[in-house]
């Protein structure tokens, strides 16, 4: 079974870290990845540009409109994402309650992938 894990967190805290501390952040995730890799759960992932950075693509009056930003009303970003194989949800929610960003106050959103059609 695939799982999609959506990582959010306040984008206005990464900004507000010390260079020693954004770089321990990112020797968390480091060690995270090689566990995910070791036990040959991660498929797929990767951070995203800020949040400021998305274009939000919406149908208004038959007509396609591209606004800048998500311009959701929300204190977390969406940050990045990781795609786990795993024999289930258990499983996958186990692997997601280990990410480094957790720890931070950040949350990890799980979801079933549906397969293609």
């Amino acid at each position: 079974m695939q799982f999609m894990v959506l990582l959010y967190s306040n984008e206005a805290a990464y900004s507000k870290m010390t260079p020693d501390q954004l770089k321990q952040a990112m020797a968390g995730f480091a060690q995270y990845n090689k566990d995910l890799t070791a036990a040959g759960v991660l498929r797929h992932g990767e951070p995203l540009k800020p949040s400021h950075s998305a274009r939000t693509v919406r149908m208004k009056q038959g007509q396609v409109v591209t606004t800048d930003g998500p311009f959701v009303e929300s204190k977390e970003q969406l940050g990045g994402y990781y795609v786990f194989e795993t024999k289930d949800e258990a499983e996958a929610v186990a692997w997601a309650s280990k990410c480094p960003l957790l720890f931070g106050g950040g949350t990890a959103e799980v979801r079933e992938l549906l397969p293609r059609l």
